[in-house]
């Protein structure tokens, strides 16, 4: 049967799905801005623009607080580190002034988190729980194009915490040019960031204790031919350490020739290249783990492009360990595009571009997320248009469907009970995302505000643009 070509990917199989605008976190930032990233585990949203970066609170869907004065050029990214107490609050922001900021919260917190986030959201904002009970009230009659929301605020709303309880302790300084992208390992323990100067850098925090504010540079990374956009670590999840040869931390890295780099820490404590994902015909703005992997699997990387696709990278786990032996020795260089001799033959990985999403953007894709709660793939880019995916499992089946002539959208993978093949399948596209602005990012993150029935546990996606308005969104799955 022949594919549908890529303007018209074939029909979703599943309940239709909608995209719901809610009402837009305040103020409004009037200036571009280039993402927004959720606390791990609190209900706050980081918003890095101009030369600073604003947090709003999930559960008002209002400013908590401003972090101001730290850099001299915009801020690109902002990252949270893991794993503090609920009290303490620790944010980096990258910028274009080559710097990465730490920044601390010292407010005088109190109390403990329950189920529904509200405790934690007290215990964070000056606002209070006032400020909760009112959203809720005004949740009440909204019109039917805003699902919930957070109610409007006074021009003062958010004086009481901005500025007031963030530090900037600290600078982290060497990169000679914008810095891109900052991520968190997940146990918190390193930094990276990456920058227009073609490197990636790798931090470790020295610091004895949590306030402690001590950090030292592991690693320069500096194989990649052009500017590194965008850093990622993987997520700690099962199977990830299945692989006993590597350290615990792998690093993805995304820059704008044309590829993705894979980096581990080899057993003398260097930080290594062991993987080149070769395939993009433009710069690859981002790379992605997979959240939540199956069939204890090592996660699976998502990258997105100016070429206007999405693809999906599989490791090759080979049990046998034959490329650690004397075989495999020249075919395995070329396959790496011609690794510096830097990359350690037993750390070498083989990873396959072993899908491509359909096709719902004709320009660049600046943004990507994938859900570990639903699992679906949100992305948005310069046209300003936000569209989501779905995997599905089709038992049995060797069809593909293609989607650029090249590869497939399929994505065989050897179950626990036979094999069986994944496509993927495009739900939903909302155009004019933010009217006639490119939409910067997009990011899944969890509901806390008045309107979610189930607080805590309900996702939503956020989008953030050049028109500096955040914005939420519900995703409805209309059931039959």
């Amino acid at each position: 049967m022949a594919a549908p070509p890529p303007s018209e990917p074939r029909p979703s199989s599943t309940p239709s799905v909608k995209i719901l605008p809610l009402r837009p976190f305040q103020p409004d930032l009037h200036e571009r801005a280039w993402a927004s990233v959720p606390h791990p585990t609190l209900p706050l949203l980081a918003t890095a623009h101009s030369k600073s970066a604003t947090v709003f609170s999930l559960a008002t869907l209002s400013s908590h607080s401003s972090l101001t004065g730290g850099h001299t050029r915009s801020v690109r990214s902002v990252a949270w580190k893991p794993g503090l107490p609920p009290h303490k609050l620790c944010l980096v922001t990258g910028s274009f002034d080559s710097t990465a900021g730490l920044w601390r919260w010292d407010g005088d917190t109190a109390g403990e988190a329950d189920g529904s986030g509200t405790a934690l959201e007290t215990e964070v904002t000056a606002r209070g729980a006032a400020s909760v009970a009112a959203a809720a009230a005004l949740a009440g009659d909204e019109p039917d194009h805003y699902v919930g929301g957070g109610g409007d605020d006074d021009d003062d709303s958010d004086r009481g915490a901005d500025g007031k309880d963030w530090e900037f302790t600290l600078v982290l300084e060497g990169h000679d040019s914008e810095i891109k992208s900052c991520a968190f390992s997940p146990s918190g323990a390193y930094l990276a960031t990456c920058s227009r100067d073609k490197s990636v850098w790798i931090w470790e925090d020295i610091g004895t204790s949590d306030d402690d504010d001590e950090w030292e540079t592991v690693a320069v990374l500096n194989e990649h031919e052009g500017d590194v956009k965008a850093v990622a670590w993987c997520p700690d999840v099962p199977g990830r350490n299945a692989r006993r040869r590597f350290s615990p931390d792998v690093l993805a890295s995304a820059s704008y020739d044309n590829t993705l780099r894979v980096w581990r820490e080899d057993g003398d404590g260097e930080w290594v290249c062991v993987a080149v994902l070769e395939g993009h015909d433009g710069t690859v703005w981002g790379v992605q783990w997979e959240p939540r992997p199956s069939h204890d699997r090592f996660p699976r990387l998502l990258s997105h492009s100016a070429d206007g696709t999405i693809r999906i990278w599989t490791l090759k786990d080979d049990d046998d360990e034959e490329e650690d032996g004397n075989g495999g020795g020249g075919g395995g260089r070329n396959a790496l595009g011609g690794i510096p001799n830097t990359m350690r033959r037993s750390l070498r990985e083989e990873w396959t571009c072993t899908a491509v999403l359909p096709k719902a953007h004709g320009r660049d894709i600046y943004s990507v997320a994938w859900s570990g709660e639903s699992g679906l793939v949100a992305s948005t880019g310069s046209d300003g248009i936000v569209a989501l995916y779905k995997e599905v499992e089709e038992e049995g089946s060797a069809e593909s469907n293609q989607n650029d002539g090249q590869l497939p959208v399929a994505n065989g993978q050897e179950a626990s009970g036979g094999p069986s093949t994944t496509s993927w399948e495009l739900l939903a596209t909302q155009p004019g995302a933010h009217g006639p602005y490119e939409v910067n990012h997009v990011t899944w993150c969890r509901r806390y505000d008045a309107g979610s029935s189930r607080r805590g546990e309900e996702e939503m996606l956020v989008t953030t643009g050049d028109d500096g308005v955040v914005r939420p969104w519900e995703v409805r799955i209309q059931t039959a």
